[in-house]
């Protein structure tokens, strides 16, 4: 299990990597938080949110939650993290971009994300 210290580092330095312009109007920031998150629609313990883009009171933040990816990649090194944050992280400011383009549409991420939550609670219908 990566530290917290080792999990912000890769979190910034995949930042790095993104162009200036993907911040534009992020005005909370990227933020690491140490909390476990668990969608209130899971069934279980087998779903953890590893990342989230929201939007609240003009403010656009994505939260980067640190116990979540321990929970789901207990065993990830560094060099394992770095890969599996940079897809989370890239997930959350696609949100981020959609959202300032004002895309919401059958192809938008949030309408995949949709489709993934369907598709798992369709698991659990009797």
């Amino acid at each position: 299990m990566i530290t917290t210290e080792e999990y912000r580092r890769i979190v910034s330095e995949l930042m790095d990597e993104l162009p200036k312009e993907f911040f534009q109007e992020l005005t909370g920031g990227v933020i690491v938080s140490e909390e476990v998150s668990i969608p209130d629609y899971s069934r279980g313990d087998d779903l953890h949110t590893l990342g989230l883009y929201t939007t609240s009171l003009g403010i656009r933040q994505i939260v980067m939650f640190k116990g979540s990816f321990d929970m789901t990649y207990p065993q990830a090194d560094a060099a394992e993290a770095k890969d599996i944050l940079r897809g989370i992280l890239r997930h959350e400011f696609r949100h981020h971009l959609e959202s300032l383009g004002g895309v919401h549409n059958s192809t938008s991420l949030e309408a995949e994300d949709e489709r993934r939550k369907r598709e798992y609670l369709s698991q659990y219908e009797d």
